[in-house]
């Protein structure tokens, strides 16, 4: 057979074969004779897995000798660069897919890289749809014809540039949405070629593994039968890229990134002082030591508004907040930081205060100054707010591997609070609240069994941008009352636990009593925090299916897989937003503890100048 020309040789077309999903068959000698069938000649019979294109040459008489073989060295490069046509058609379809509207706006490069992905995902879906529709019509592979390429060529060029035009119009919609005026055009343009550069990256990587298979099967082949050798073989590589992962790659990150956040852990931000009132941790006759408290414990401790600022904005007289605090080195065991930090509070005078806050820190121990500043203007400084910290990890690095540390931190502290704060007497009691974000709601919602829990042990709970696997917040969203969205459900007619995403526009049902304890749920329709679920692979949620919330497209669709890579990859970047979308949540405390806390004489005009002073770049 001639050899192919241009961009065939570089696809080397082979053959539609099950190559990418089983092993190949024993080479079979051919049979004597030139080659027949119609074509030029090219055989109708079906071509083996690792087949190429046979080269001629001619001898200096001018006789045309008989086929050669391919060097060993150039039919293996040709292997590991060919694709297949379904794979192809299947790459094809999901990159165009990966181009529609997600939640948050993304850049070429990030673009690029789903892109990347989501076709690799696509041609692997082609090729083992294939070999299983070989399977149920009982034939064996064939090789493609040559214009069954051109047209595969002239779809990608065409099916391509469209989606990536519509891709193009989409991100501008969103970051109209978000008020995002950022825009590159260099990474716009790049977007393809990182598309392609990832793609063939993961087709490598994927045949790296399946050689690691076929080796390990032909090496048992030597002891045990063939059926069991490949089945053993699989078993063993998967086993060995599973360990591979989560032993040495995963833990080698884990553990990288540990080592280098906690030397980060020793230092002091910018501007942050050792307290000199005894209101606050660290400082004097403080049972925690300011060393002890890490990055983050002391940049909570060493702000917040003074008594000064908060009478400013009530001009009442205020008192001066109390903040406790304890870090991972105050103790290696949480339950003893909790109970140091709990004593701390008490030394101070935290359980003597009208309102205590209960926080549940986020990753490194990160309390969003919004959260507490809010809580401590509303209450007129009469406040106190207790927190610990149990990772050194960032907050989107705990979010995967710190959650059993988030719910022991989150139940162990609220647990120490409680059994004081229950000893006291019913009228001298403070009111008592909890507040977390993020993986600090999950954490938060650990120390309750339900509803009622909520509802007997505290005065308030506020949770914002609660992660999709929080155990109470999957529980009041999946069991919401019929008719309401996902993005915003009602749970029990609103009796107790309420969800908003603009709580300034109210919290529904407005027409129902929200009397007694309020529980309330902050969440942006456009925060992947909250939607991201292993489950979006393969199963479309309620939220995509509902008219969206007002900062998501109504073009955003489910797609199997697709839409699964495009959520996960704005995790990373949902606080790269302005505030009120994505997982950036800070006026929206203002609103959000004005319904919990139901404070007395303040008016809309106070909350919105309160909103300037706790946010200052809205």
């Amino acid at each position: 057979m001639a050899r192919l020309i241009g961009w065939q040789v570089l696809l080397h077309p082979g053959i539609l074969t099950s190559e990418e999903v089983m092993p190949p068959d024993p080479p079979v000698s051919p049979p004597e004779g030139p080659p027949s069938g119609k074509d030029g000649g090219r055989s109708e019979e079906p071509a083996g897995p690792d087949t190429a294109p046979a080269e001629t040459h001619a001898d200096p008489t001018g006789a045309q000798a008989g086929p050669t073989e391919p060097s060993p060295g150039s039919k293996k490069r040709r292997q590991l660069f060919h694709v297949t046509l379904p794979g192809g058609w299947g790459a094809l379809i999901f990159a165009c897919l990966s181009l529609t509207p997600s939640l948050l706006p993304r850049g070429g490069i990030l673009q690029g890289l789903i892109c990347g992905i989501t076709a690799a995902i696509g041609y692997g879906l082609g090729v083992v749809a294939a070999y299983v529709w070989r399977a149920f019509a009982d034939r064996e592979p064939r090789r493609p014809a040559r214009r069954s390429w051109w047209i595969l060529l002239i779809a990608a060029i065409v099916l391509f540039g469209v989606s990536f035009g519509l891709g193009q119009y989409w991100q501008h919609e969103i970051r109209r949405l978000m008020g995002v005026t950022e825009y590159n055009i260099g990474t716009a343009v790049a977007c393809p070629f990182v598309a392609a550069l990832v793609f063939c990256l993961l087709l490598l990587t994927g045949r790296g593994i399946r050689g690691m298979y076929r080796w390990a099967a032909r090496l048992l082949g030597r002891w045990i039968g063939q059926r069991a050798a490949t089945a053993v073989g699989w078993l063993l590589v998967a086993a060995l890229v599973w360990s591979a992962f989560t032993g040495i790659l995963l833990n080698g990150i884990v553990n990288a990134a540990n080592e280098a956040f906690s030397l980060r852990d020793t230092q002091t931000p910018a501007g942050t002082h050792q307290p000199t009132t005894a209101l606050r941790s660290g400082g004097p006759g403080s049972l925690v030591p300011w060393d002890s408290l890490g990055r983050q414990g002391r940049a909570f401790i060493g702000s917040g508004p003074s008594a000064e600022d908060i009478g400013g904005f009530t001009h009442r007289t205020a008192q001066e907040p109390i903040r406790a605090y304890a870090g991972l080195a105050t103790s290696d065991d949480t339950e003893t930081r909790a109970t140091r930090a709990v004593a701390d509070l008490e030394r101070a005078g935290g359980f003597s205060r009208a309102n205590l806050l209960v926080v549940t820190t986020t990753g490194s121990g990160w309390v969003d100054p919004a959260a507490v500043d809010t809580f401590e203007y509303l209450g007129n400084g009469d406040s106190a707010t207790v927190a610990i910290q149990y990772s050194y990890l960032p907050s989107w690095l705990s979010y995967l591997v710190d959650q059993s540390k988030a719910r022991e931190a989150g139940r162990e502290l609220f647990d120490a609070v409680y059994d004081t704060w229950s000893k006291i007497p019913h009228d001298q009691r403070p009111r008592l609240f909890v507040a977390g974000e993020s993986l600090g709601s999950f954490g938060g919602e650990t120390a309750f069994s339900g509803e009622y829990d909520l509802r007997n042990r505290t005065a308030g709970t506020l949770f914002a941008g609660p992660p999709n696997f929080n155990t109470l917040f999957r529980e009041f969203s999946d069991d919401r009352d019929a008719g309401s969205p996902e993005i915003e459900p009602v749970y029990k007619e609103g009796r107790t636990v309420r969800f908003a995403a603009e709580p300034a526009a109210g919290m529904p049902p407005a027409d129902r009593p929200w009397d007694g304890t309020r529980v309330l749920y902050l969440m942006h329709p456009s925060d992947p925090i909250v939607w991201w679920s292993p489950h979006l692979a393969l199963t479309e949620p309620d939220w995509i299916g509902e008219t969206p919330g007002g900062d998501v497209l109504e073009e955003m669709m489910w797609v199997p897989f697709v839409t699964f890579w495009q959520v996960t990859a704005d995790l990373p970047f949902s606080t790269d937003v302005p505030d009120g979308h994505g997982h950036t949540y800070k006026a929206g405390y203002v609103d959000g503890w004005n319904a919990v806390m139901r404070p007395s004489g303040f008016t809309a005009e106070d909350l919105n100048r309160l909103k300037d002073i706790v946010w200052p770049q809205r």
